[in-house]
């Protein structure tokens, strides 16, 4: 580092001690500077890729987290961040030197430089994913991370178009929300706009100009606005701050984009703020600017009653102003305004022990277990950061347990995400819901104000269709949680029928009958750890039985003498989700079957008849049939040849339902003015079952000729 370089390092690491010592003790202060000297030795010679001396990028960073008025310990993370990832030192080091502490701060914040992962996106979420864990343990480490992120932003212009719009994206798709969650508002606003810039800089620049120019005509009638309430104030013996609010650019561009509105219609919005000293008070002023200008029916919101989830405080009115123009009113304490700009730096308590935490580190604690729960769910990082975006755009709807406890849930959530919002095991359990004491479907989007009780059964399990409208992250990966394990276990035990068949056929009896030292090598060839692993990949199609058991069987000579064909596997219809039967022949009991081997799908049922069979390679079709006692019941497409009278359908579907049967799917297709084609897919427990249907169903005068469907 040269002279000048130099100085201008000591210049700014002097005014980030002036900063501290307005806050911390003296010798927290020295351990700052130590933690300044050792990482300006650690990155000598380093630049950043504007040039200037990469010392300077972690000084700035420590700036904006001292501007939060965080501890010592924080101050020196943030100096220290990038030594792990950019020079030779070792978290062990680290520790050596400072603290456990801060070495595992530093650690949280650090990327995954030597992660072996095959694309930017899983890098990126196995990073995002490590960040979280460090989180749960110390919520710091995102703080930081927040801080690191700003200055960055602040300075991307050096780096490739390319870099600048990844790096922007992932900052409103992940960061912004963040500092959003936490209550963070100024460090968010700068980080949309920041990002805003850097990913759409021509939008940005035509709208920054198109903005200042319709704020130059706002300013008499902002003027005038807060005059007035500040008058009503005074005359009503109320004290408070007054001010005129600014939409921050990327806010208007989104309200633009959401609601297909121009520039015009958003700018035509006033907004004023005002801060007083209690919470009283604020209800007061309520009243007051009520009677200065009409209120808009349906557009107040108490969240000083109910917070928001990251604890913001508020009253939010709109007004009738002067002129007809919309004024949106925010009233709020001083104490609420520092916690709605800072969020959880603004009530600094780590390791207080007080039980009456702050809201905002309370609720961001509540999330970050929710966000812990979600990853031992999600079945890897790309998963588990999709799960977190979803839950980091909520636009909140806030609905009561029976007992009156409020749930905050995004908007279009449903009875199932309410369930999980209250316990796993609830939400798993779940068969029905009850929205002010009406039985709803759990497909039902919920309102703000509702009464929600769960119905729930012990033998109930989660359905594969809730993933198709469950609007929150912990209710989607704990669905899909449940059915990874229910399609394992399932593969498992049709593993071991399969695995045991083929034995049988090798002469060598069954799984447990192979010797263990000859279980452990076959395992260690296929490189799995364990015998489950083995049977779950035979169940789901990925190995063949029969060459898995010629491994196992290997050196056995009198097992290749008996070799040979034994039995057919038995369905028995409670294989669960790792055996499907084929639509296009739409096999059930009775009719003669056979197996197909499917990777990934596990074992597919077909009808001996259908014509799909020709496509089949040798070697891949397994010889199965019915058990004796089948659980369940199958589709089956029917064909009816009706005259088409009013309220034929019904007449038939009367029927149907008179035999026990429900129906799955219907298609109506007219042939000519008199004749229909009516195709049913209707459930039935076998071949006797859907035999006593079409009997029936030939009974009905208006039904001509029906018959099973076979598409395959």
């Amino acid at each position: 580092m040269n002279v000048s370089e130099s100085s201008w390092a000591v210049f700014r690491i002097g005014d980030l001690g002036a900063m501290l010592e307005a806050y911390l003790e003296p010798e927290q202060v020295a351990a700052v500077y130590r933690a300044y000297e050792f990482a300006s030795r650690a990155h000598a010679g380093q630049r950043r890729m504007s040039g200037e001396p990469y010392i300077l990028h972690p000084l700035e960073v420590a700036r904006i987290v001292a501007e939060m008025r965080m501890d010592a310990e924080s101050i020196m993370a943030a100096l220290l961040h990038d030594v792990l990832e950019d020079t030779a030192v070792s978290k062990e080091t680290l520790a050596q030197e400072f603290s456990e502490e801060v070495a595992e701060l530093v650690d949280g914040v650090t990327k995954l430089t030597q992660l072996k992962v095959g694309t930017q996106a899983e890098a990126q979420a196995e990073s995002f994913r490590k960040m979280i864990l460090a989180m749960g343990r110390d919520i710091r480490v995102i703080l930081i991370k927040l801080a690191d992120r700003l200055h960055n932003m602040r300075t991307l212009a050096p780096l490739p178009p390319e870099k600048r719009r990844r790096i922007a994206r992932e900052t409103l798709e992940i960061y912004a929300p963040i500092a959003n969650r936490l209550g963070m508002n100024s460090l968010r606003l700068e980080l949309e706009d920041l990002g805003f810039a850097a990913l759409y800089p021509m939008r940005h620049r035509v709208l920054r100009e198109a903005v200042v120019r319709a704020r130059g005509n706002r300013k008499e009638i902002m003027g005038k606005i807060t005059e007035a309430i500040r008058r009503r104030l005074a005359d009503e013996g109320l004290g408070g701050r007054v001010i005129g609010r600014e939409k921050h650019l990327y806010g208007i561009y989104l309200k633009m984009r959401r609601k297909g509105v121009s520039l015009g219609e958003v700018m035509d919005v006033y907004a004023v703020r005002i801060i007083v000293d209690s919470v009283d008070t604020c209800y007061r002023v309520l009243g007051a600017v009520h009677n200065l200008y009409k209120p808009v029916p349906g557009r107040f919101k108490d969240y000083i009653a109910i917070p928001k989830a990251n604890g913001y405080q508020s009253l939010h009115t709109t007004l009738f102003g002067p002129w007809g123009v919309p004024i949106e009113v925010q009233i709020r304490t001083w104490e609420m305004d520092r916690v709605a700009e800072s969020g959880i730096a603004a009530h600094w308590l780590y390791k207080s022990g007080e039980s009456g935490a702050p809201g905002p580190q309370a609720r961001a604690a509540e999330w970050l277990r929710n966000l812990l729960e979600m990853q031992k769910s999600a079945g890897n990082s790309v998963e588990f950061l999709e799960h977190v975006k979803i839950d980091l755009f909520p636009d909140e709807i806030y609905v009561f347990t029976p007992n009156g406890e409020i749930k905050r849930l995004p908007r279009g959530a449903t009875p199932v995400d309410f369930a999980y919002a209250v316990h796993t095991d609830v939400g798993n359990h779940c068969v029905a819901a009850k929205v002010d004491r009406r039985l709803v479907p759990l497909r039902t989007p919920l309102q703000t104000g509702q009464t929600v009780e769960i119905l729930t059964a012990p033998t109930a399990r989660p359905n594969p269709a809730w993933l198709s409208f469950v609007a929150t992250g912990k209710a989607r990966a704990n669905i899909r949680n449940y059915l990874k394990r229910l399609e394992r276990d399932d593969a498992i035990r049709l593993g071991r029928q399969l695995l045991d068949q083929a034995l049988a056929g090798q002469g060598a009896g069954d799984v447990e009958d192979v010797p263990p030292r000859r279980r452990d090598e076959v395992l260690a060839e296929y490189g799995l750890a364990a015998m489950d692993d083995l049977l779950a990949e035979i169940g789901l199609g990925r190995r063949s039985p029969e060459l898995v058991a010629r491994r196992l069987a290997a050196g056995g000579e009198e097992g290749e003498r008996a070799a040979g064909r034994t039995g057919p596997l038995a369905i028995t219809g409670a294989e669960g989700m790792v055996v499907t039967y084929a639509r296009c022949c739409h096999p059930i009991p009775g009719d003669p079957i056979v197996g197909f081997l499917s990777a990934g799908r596990g074992l597919v049922i077909h009808a001996q008849s259908c014509r799909n069979l020709r496509s089949g390679r040798v070697g891949e079709w397994l010889e199965v049939d019915w058990a004796e006692r089948v659980e369940g019941e199958f589709p089956v497409a029917i064909r009816i040849d009706a005259v088409n009278q009013r309220g034929v359908l019904a007449t038939i579907a009367a029927a149907i339902a008179e035999c026990g049967c429900n129906i799955e799917d219907a298609a109506v297709h007219e042939r000519d003015g008199r004749h229909s084609a009516i195709d049913l897919t209707i459930a039935v427990r076998d071949r006797v079952h859907v035999a006593a249907v079409m009997r029936r169903l030939r009974r009905i005068r208006q039904v001509l000729r029906l018959a099973r469907l076979r598409r395959g």
